[in-house]
């Protein structure tokens, strides 16, 4: 049985101050919370995402004023960062309080934090009076949510209640910085730009996007195999055909010269646009997984801007061979 999908704050505020999973819409993707201070409500996070517990989760706070709850440091470059991006779709890693249970950071002695830009998702956090613990709203390792519909095709009765807060208005997750020690550093790209940061602060160290598996992550996202299709995904950077014989959808950022060879085609931007191309990145990979294809082909898109989070996840639901 699917939980219930409404809008009602108050319940969903309820539920999670009671112990339960609350799925709710942020400017980003769907998150799936949880009282970050609660280890056994934030236990049943990984267990209804079939999530490792060596993935770190990312705490949500109603306000600024709430962090030094979670963080005992915030330097001043930290805090110029919040102060010019939060609320919005900027995840920074700092030393954690003994008040954020370790299995929220996977032993780590640094959380991942953030304020979310969404009305419901500001008003979810300060009714429930809690920072929440969030990764996306779905099956671990699967495209994210951008939608209440797509949390409950994914989790169904997994979770106790779906906040509809509408479509994401980014579409793609956060960006995440680690600010906990002296340079700062980019562990995953996302919705806000790494161009915008360094205007801001200067120069951001730019890490390996993957980590091993099966190791502690320095934050969420950056196992290699994620945002994975169920249909074989594989990345074409020139205009090859599909290939023979083999039913194939096209994932592309404007129309493309071999359109009329795909059996279905996406197009995420008819202007090239790369901030629409994100908003509408994991709907257009959820509907060609839908089409009962062979094969997705994408193109990957400029690597800048946000084309640096796009091409990202690309990477991650690619199958790892060749078009041929």
């Amino acid at each position: 049985m699917t939980a219930a999908i409404g809008t009602d704050i108050d319940r969903a505020a309820s539920l999670i101050a009671g112990g339960g999973l609350v799925a709710f819409a942020t400017e980003t993707v769907y998150g799936l919370g949880a009282n970050a201070y609660d280890a056994r409500a934030v236990a049943r996070i990984f267990e209804a995402k079939g999530r490792p517990r060596f993935d770190p989760l990312i705490v949500h706070l109603g306000d600024a004023s709430w962090l030094p709850q979670v963080a005992s440091v915030v330097s001043p470059l930290a805090q110029r960062l919040i102060d010019a991006f939060w609320p919005g779709p900027l995840t920074l890693v700092l030393p954690k309080t003994d008040r954020v249970p370790d299995l929220v950071t996977a032993g780590l002695p640094t959380v991942a934090v953030r304020m979310p830009a969404h009305p419901s998702a500001l008003a979810l956090l300060r009714r429930a009076n809690v920072p929440i613990a969030a990764p996306s709203a779905n099956l671990f390792g699967h495209v994210s949510p951008t939608t209440a519909q797509h949390v409950a095709e994914q989790l169904g009765s997994r979770v106790d209640y779906i906040l509809d807060g509408g479509p994401c208005e980014v579409g793609i997750e956060s960006t995440i910085i680690d600010v906990s020690g002296g340079q700062p550093t980019l562990l995953r790209p996302g919705g806000l730009a790494l161009e915008q940061l360094e205007a801001l602060i200067g120069p951001i160290a730019v890490v390996d996007a993957t980590s091993l598996e099966n190791e502690p992550q320095l934050s969420p996202g950056r196992l290699s195999r994620h945002y994975a299709t169920r249909t074989p995904l594989v990345i074409a950077e020139g205009n090859e055909l599909p290939p023979a014989g083999r039913r194939a959808g096209l994932l592309t950022l404007i129309a493309d010269p071999l359109i009329n060879e795909f059996a279905a085609v996406e197009i995420l931007s008819s202007r090239g646009d790369l901030a629409e191309a994100a908003a509408n990145l994991f709907a257009a990979m959820r509907r060609l997984d839908a089409a009962g294809l062979d094969l997705i082909v994408a193109r990957p898109v400029p690597e800048s801007g946000l084309g640096r989070a796009i091409n990202d996840r690309l990477r991650r639901a690619a199958v790892r061979h060749s078009v041929n």
